[in-house]
């Protein structure tokens, strides 16, 4: 079996990843050991920088249909409601950023979306299929798997989660550290007895157990449940020790747990991959870093991995790009992993709000060797930074970008002839959110050149696509 890039592992990164070369005519092949898709809700939280990904891969509608709004929390205690508490601080939608707020959705909701996006553009995903080592050389890369033949690809990507089986085959270390020596049980249950309008949460109640959070699903008639236990403590993850769980921490009897249709247990921990990339296999999601669920940024930065390559594979294997683009992978992306990793142990730990940065759309490449701001008196946007939606010459930001391209915005700029005609241009006399100048915005939604001297542009997209 054969294709240009097998990815190895059917989560939100490598779906996310299959769509992204999928609409560039890359021939990739995605595997997942597991017989179907992961069934349970743990990443549920989709951050505002991600509903643009999704926006871009075509998926969006589909995510708002089948999601909600984060609920409101409700304290409670000894049976009465004590007040609400905010889980995000509050935000408004602007015209350069219409996706303000994060939305929920269960993760394996969001896997079924990507999953039949990537079937309707064509992208193949072959389940039971286990990857248990591979061997490289100039060519190319060989998976061998438990049963069925070897895969050989021209690249490879893990994407099999934080026990990557494909990376210890690499002989890749993570470096980490507890976050939490509290274990935890995350669960999807239905019940009766609490409304679908709150996250509800129960505090610990002094007898040396955890909190207990029981959040409704959106889209779905499920809560999921998380509870934290005394370290050292053994988790139950059977339906009855759900249903124990739940009563001796709520007012809720234990048959108020009609059904537990999935359950887990977890310690909380971050670990950051040494390395992304070990010649032509690269790391991505949670085989390259594994952060605390606190804060929502995990699948996020997962997902946001994919789209970081996907174009650059695509630039690589369908545009004759220079090998050395793939490079920047790791350079772009594992300076943000650390950053994030930060962010969620600090949440975890109650020391920072989910504010502004769990959004991440502050989250940028300014340090890239991809960046380039050539103008004299940069304004607010610059080289490196996340490229704003807004207006321009009468035109949507968001739907000149959608698509496997580049774009030329020429803001009260003469813009460039001689560009390639697959880059969109995108005139016009005034952009507040970007001042002026001209702004080769990368397909992945990041500006990698800014300047004024229109030459400048196809001097810098021949530097970094050929």
């Amino acid at each position: 079996m054969r294709t240009d890039v097998l990815i190895v592992g059917a989560g939100p990164t490598g779906l996310a990843l299959g769509i992204d070369l999928a609409r560039r005519g890359v021939d990739a092949l995605v595997v997942e050991k597991a017989a179907a898709l992961f069934p349970g809700s743990r990443g549920k939280g989709l951050q505002p920088r991600t509903l643009e990904v999704f926006d871009d891969l075509g998926v969006l509608d589909a995510i708002r249909a089948m999601g909600g709004r984060i609920p409101v929390g409700m304290i409670w205690q000894d049976g009465q409601r004590m007040g609400e508490h905010q889980m995000f601080d509050p935000v408004e939608v602007t015209e350069d950023s219409p996706y303000a707020e994060p939305w929920m959705v269960p993760q394996w909701r969001t896997q079924e979306i990507l999953r039949d996006r990537l079937t309707e553009l064509g992208g193949r995903i072959v389940f039971g299929r286990e990857v248990t080592g591979l061997t490289q050389d100039a060519d190319g890369v060989t998976a061998h798997c438990a049963d069925g033949p070897d895969i050989r690809a021209r690249y490879a990507v893990a994407a099999d989660g934080g026990r990557s089986a494909v990376r210890r085959a690499l002989g890749i270390a993570m470096t980490g550290e507890p976050v939490d020596p509290n274990p935890m049980l995350v669960a999807d249950v239905r019940l009766t007895g609490l409304d679908r309008d709150n996250w509800h949460i129960f505090p610990p109640r002094g007898d040396g157990d955890g909190f207990l959070a029981i959040c409704p699903l959106a889209g779905t008639g499920e809560f999921q449940v998380v509870a934290q236990f005394p370290e050292g403590a053994a988790v139950d993850v059977s339906p009855d020790g759900v249903r124990k769980v739940v009563a001796d921490r709520s007012h809720l009897a234990p048959g108020a747990v009609t059904e537990v249709r999935w359950a887990s247990d977890f310690r909380p921990r971050q670990a950051l991959a040494d390395r992304f990339r070990s010649g032509r296999v690269l790391l991505a999601g949670d085989a390259a870093h594994i952060h605390s669920p606190a804060g929502g940024q995990g699948l996020n930065t997962s997902v946001q991995d994919a789209y970081n390559l996907g174009w650059k594979l695509g630039a690589v294997l369908a545009e004759g790009a220079a090998e050395a683009l793939l490079d920047t992978y790791e350079e772009e992306r594992r300076p943000v992993a650390a950053q994030m990793l930060d962010l969620t142990t600090s949440v975890h730990r109650g020391e920072t709000r989910r504010g502004a940065a769990t959004r991440q759309l502050g989250l940028g490449y300014r340090d890239s060797s991809l960046a380039e701001e050539t103008r004299t008196a940069p304004g607010p946007v610059r080289a490196g930074d996340r490229a704003p939606d807004g207006t321009l010459g009468g035109v949507r930001l968001f739907d000149a970008f959608r698509g496997p391209h580049w774009t030329l915005l020429a803001v009260a700029a003469e813009a460039p002839a001689g560009l390639p005609e697959s880059v969109r241009v995108v005139a016009g006399e005034e952009q507040a959110s970007y001042g002026q100048g001209l702004f080769l915005v990368r397909p992945d939604g990041y500006v990698g050149w800014a300047g004024e001297n229109p030459e400048g542009a196809a001097k810098y997209l021949a530097r970094v696509t050929r």
